[in-house]
């Protein structure tokens, strides 16, 4: 596989709760591109991974609820959760090289600027959004009414919501250091960013 299998790919990474589905589908429906988003996938590239090449998807499957938010630190879960460590990472490629070579948006968190950056190109075809804690918070209260987050499925709501904030704001911390490092290209998203505001900018950036 060469960069130019994948020339007709625009990635949007970032941090959980950014836009990057919002964005991805708007930018699918104005240019007819095919969109992947790989939240979506996740179920299935799981079932197509074994404890030997995803020690730490397979770990994560063992542990409880409380296990997984409740009793580890912001900073274990940061370090051992397995889609931030690129696990299965693979198998978005896979995917992507067996769809028709037809413009194509894909998004998700997963996509990390270590393993997008070989992929590319050139540099226009991949944006990261960075959200603030309170534009991903306000964007994780409207996805669901009260009570519906996985994080009351723990025993202490609370606390995991505390964890798993302080997680995707030092996750956020480190996509801006690597998209930095590496020389691409990062959206900072706050509150007062809209989603028109937000289009126009990755529109921008990928010079359409």
């Amino acid at each position: 596989m060469t960069v130019a299998d994948l020339r007709h790919v625009h990635w949007i990474g970032g941090a959980p709760g950014a836009g990057k589905s919002t964005i991805a589908r708007r930018l699918a429906a104005r240019y007819g591109w095919h969109h992947y988003a790989t939240d979506d996938a996740m179920r299935a590239h799981t079932a197509r991974t074994t404890p030997a090449t995803a020690p730490y998807l397979h770990a994560f499957l063992a542990m409880d609820m409380d296990e997984r938010w409740v009793r580890r630190s912001p900073d274990v879960m940061l370090e051992t959760f397995h889609w931030f460590r690129g696990e299965a990472f693979e198998l978005i490629v896979e995917d992507l090289l067996a769809l028709s070579p037809t413009p194509c948006v894909v998004d998700g968190f997963r996509l990390l600027p270590d393993l997008v950056r070989p992929l590319l190109d050139a540099p226009e075809q991949a944006v990261w959004l960075l959200p603030t804690p309170e534009f991903r918070q306000a964007a994780i209260e409207g996805r669901s009414a009260p009570g519906e987050n996985f994080v009351w499925r723990t025993s202490d709501p609370a606390r995991a919501t505390r964890n798993l904030a302080e997680r995707d704001r030092m996750f956020t911390n480190r996509l801006r250091a690597d998209t930095a490092r590496l020389g691409l290209r990062a959206i900072e998203v706050d509150l007062p960013t809209t989603e028109e505001d937000l289009l126009r900018q990755v529109t921008s950036f990928f010079r359409l």
